[in-house]
């Protein structure tokens, strides 16, 4: 009878050792949210870690289209219409994109269709809105993708490099 439960016992603990390695995420699925005025603005996003890798220009390759963040692609979702760059954005759910670029301007990107997986399927002919920003570059090291929700904007961080996203 010991041996039996025994058996049972590795059984179940090889099953809970695998289980974990097999869907431990090493790149969490984060949600931020808040407001900005009236708007209700939902980011939803995996986040990697830099891990003391170069993310600019070889995790993250310039002038290729990137889909801000881990696995399923990022989204970007407000509850009203808004403006950003002086564009009106339809209240609604957007994929996130960016082309990140080793001069001063990178492209940030939203689309119309917000259910990819990555940037796999990204097509330019969805794009809502696609407009350039200046990222500014830190000493400070952000380990973990971080969105955030402003005032008056949605701000990026990672590794070290920081943006935001006006919000009107």
């Amino acid at each position: 009878m010991a041996k039996i439960i025994m058996t049972k016992f590795k059984i179940l603990l090889i099953f809970l050792l695998v289980t974990t390695v097999t869907f431990a995420q090493k790149s969490p699925r984060k949600q931020v949210n808040g407001k900005i005025g009236a708007v209700t603005v939902d980011v939803d996003y995996g986040a990697p870690s830099v891990k003391d890798r170069t993310i600019w220009g070889e995790l993250v390759p310039y002038s290729k289209v990137w889909r801000a963040g881990a696995n399923e692609n990022t989204t970007i979702s407000f509850d009203k219409d808004v403006k950003i760059d002086g564009k009106n954005v339809p209240a609604g759910k957007y994929g996130f994109f960016i082309i990140p670029n080793s001069s001063e301007q990178w492209t940030i990107i939203l689309s119309k269709k917000n259910d990819s997986w990555g940037s796999n399927g990204y097509k330019e002919a969805d794009d809502l809105l696609r407009y350039h920003i200046t990222p500014e570059m830190v000493d400070e090291n952000q380990e973990l993708l971080q969105y955030s929700i402003g005032e008056k904007a949605i701000n990026f961080a990672w590794a070290k490099v920081r943006f935001v996203i006006p919000i009107e």
